[in-house]
């Protein structure tokens, strides 16, 4: 793939990474959200906003993980990607995970931008996935779940900006 282009595709897959495009960004559907409705969880639904930024911040942790280093455990699926109580002990582990959440993304974005890594090359030994399909998966996983925190605000009665 000739830099240039490459250069672009780094740039656009960034961009979907931080919710640009098509996708809201998750700083964006936790803007204003209120910590005390973060262990409210609506009739008939199976996630608190809590359970959502927990297992968003560990899913996407342990994707990276896995992805550069060899050995890495990952937690027992699908129970322990999720928090055992629908609320965070304190605010302090609620602003942990949504700080971790921002930490792992830059260092994903880090991967995805070094032009001296090739975007196709797999990103350790033993391991066939590249740059690309990091950030398609991580973006896939990202979005799907903060499409359902927006709609839990909705039905919190915490709207997300109309935009």
């Amino acid at each position: 793939m000739p830099k240039d282009a490459s250069h672009e595709l780094r740039k656009t897959l960034a961009q979907h990474l931080e919710g640009h495009g098509a996708h809201i960004s998750f700083d964006e559907a936790l803007e204003g959200f209120p910590f005390e409705l973060a262990g409210k969880r609506p009739p008939h639904l199976g996630h608190s906003a809590w359970g959502l930024v927990y297992h968003l911040q560990l899913c996407q942790w342990d994707i990276l993980e896995y992805s550069i280093k060899a050995g890495h455990s990952s937690p027992d699926y699908p129970h322990g990607y999720w928090p055992k109580l629908d609320s965070p002990k304190n605010e302090a582990e609620w602003d942990s995970a949504i700080t971790q959440f921002r930490l792992d993304l830059e260092r994903i974005k880090a991967i995805l931008l070094d032009g001296e890594r090739e975007l196709q090359a797999p990103l350790r030994k033993g391991l066939e996935r590249n740059s690309i399909e990091l950030a398609l998966l991580v973006t896939d996983h990202n979005s799907y779940h903060i499409g359902q925190l927006v709609d839990l605000r909705m039905l919190l009665g915490v709207p997300v900006r109309d935009w």
